[in-house]
């Protein structure tokens, strides 16, 4: 009894204090209402979909206490909408700090919200938090689905548990639901991320794709992607490597090859060419077409094992065809060539960022902070490319991450440059600027 008594002082006090933070009791000046950016939960509403396609998630729990202190009270959807946003963002501890005010506020968690906490779990490679949100989510008797078990089944697979993977497939064969392309995909990312990877990795791999040929021709054949019913498409759900390009148009994604993307995704992180080859052999003999996505696969896995040119190769055959220029070809080929820092290698990364700069592509923040972090690494040479990426930012008044800051500016610093330079000035201001602002981990938060 003393306990229940406890816990209903804490929540009794805890609602006192929200209501003392409420804003209305003020006058709204002039300058308050300038500066608001959402009166009511529809604006707030917006204001969280608009961060959330931007990328900026670190955002998203500052727009949930400015929407408490304004004393707008958020709904399902609103809630639905910040752990979504938190699960695309990988923020884990946010995830659940939303569900607990979702609870505190007496909204219960529907099955939708549990599969985005198991994925966001998936996305940081944290299978037994995953495991105990689906034995929370049977505690609060809320009734699992197909979807909530795939979505853990990959969630182990990020984590490299082969036996607890396995364990899900054992569970769902016995009750009757059959594996479909995603349970393939999930067991081929298992087999690539366990803690042993020996020769035999690639074979199983392999194995796994000419096994998942017997699902129905209609799984087969569907084009059009499906959603959960917040829609969110099934890729992204399941952390597939293809879950950011599902609705990119020209070619880039084929969904009835999604086996054959999570198998050369694979392969190419194993860098086994030879693999690679067979598996290409095994896409034509079907009677199949590679996507955009699977050429890209196939050209990060040579360019990964030191064969540029064959790489290189890859990238001008698709130009040459007069097929419609991707910038992630560019962006692959560029960070390919720039594995080892051999001359050849810099010159043919410097040659294809002058070439997409003159396309007009723009790098979204993670492609050019990540092109800038492998840039920095230069030991030798020139440091050419990282200067023309700073200089491309610079035009577009872009700034990178933290860390590619860091490490551009540890680069120029390791080089006989004065101290006085004009570059090295603006790096070293940039790099200050951004530390006083996040402080010195957050690289992640300062990609702009």
């Amino acid at each position: 009894m003393k306990l229940i008594r406890r816990i209903t002082e804490l929540t009794s006090l805890r609602a006192h204090l929200r209501a003392m933070q409420h804003r209305s009791f003020c006058a709204r000046s002039e300058e308050y209402l300038k500066r608001n950016y959402a009166n009511n939960e529809a604006e707030y509403n917006t204001v969280v979909s608009s961060i959330t396609s931007q990328r900026r998630h670190y955002l998203l729990r500052d727009v949930y206490d400015d929407m408490v202190l304004d004393g707008v009270k958020p709904d399902r959807d609103t809630f639905h909408a910040l752990i979504l946003g938190t699960m695309r963002g990988s923020r884990m501890q946010d995830a659940f700090f939303f569900c607990d005010e979702m609870r505190s506020m007496g909204v219960v968690p529907d099955v939708a919200l549990y599969n985005y906490l198991i994925s966001t779990c998936g996305k940081c490679k944290n299978s037994d938090q995953a495991i105990w949100v689906l034995e929370e989510m049977k505690r609060s008797e809320v009734k699992p689905t197909s979807q909530t078990y795939i979505c853990l089944l990959n969630a182990c697979a990020a984590n490299g548990r082969l036996d607890r993977v396995n364990a899900i497939v054992r569970d769902m064969t016995a009750a009757g639901l059959g594996l479909n392309k995603f349970c393939y995909a999930g067991l081929i990312t298992a087999h690539k991320n366990k803690s042993t990877v020996t020769t035999e990795t690639s074979s199983k791999i392999i194995e796994l794709v000419e096994q998942s040929k017997g699902w129905s021709s209609v799984d087969q054949t569907r084009e059009n992607p499906t959603y959960d019913t917040m829609g969110v498409p099934e890729e992204e759900l399941y952390n597939l490597p293809t879950g950011e390009y599902v609705h990119r148009r020209g070619g880039f994604i084929m969904r009835s090859l999604t086996i054959y993307h999570v198998a050369f995704h694979a392969l190419a992180d194993l860098k086994d060419v030879q693999a690679t080859e067979k598996l290409m052999e095994m896409l034509e003999k079907d009677g199949k077409t590679p996507d955009v996505f699977i050429l890209l696969q196939v050209m990060r896995c040579r360019l990964h094992s030191g064969d540029l040119d064959g790489g290189l190769k890859i990238f001008e055959d698709y130009m040459n065809a007069q097929k419609p220029p991707m910038l992630e070809l560019y962006v692959t080929l560029i960070e390919g060539a720039m594995m080892g820092y051999t001359p050849k290698g810099m010159q043919v990364a410097y040659d294809t960022l002058v070439k997409l700069n003159s396309r007009g592509f723009i790098l979204n923040a993670k492609q050019r902070s990540e092109l800038l972090l492998i840039a920095s690494g230069e030991k030798t040479g020139g440091y050419t490319v990282a200067n023309l990426l700073w200089d491309m930012m610079q035009t577009r008044k872009f700034t990178p991450s933290l860390p590619a800051v860091q490490a551009y500016h540890n680069g120029l610093k390791e080089r006989e440059i004065p101290e006085d330079d004009s570059r090295l000035m603006l790096v070293s201001k940039t790099l200050q600027n951004l530390v006083s602002r996040f402080g010195p981990s957050g690289g992640r938060l300062a990609e702009a």
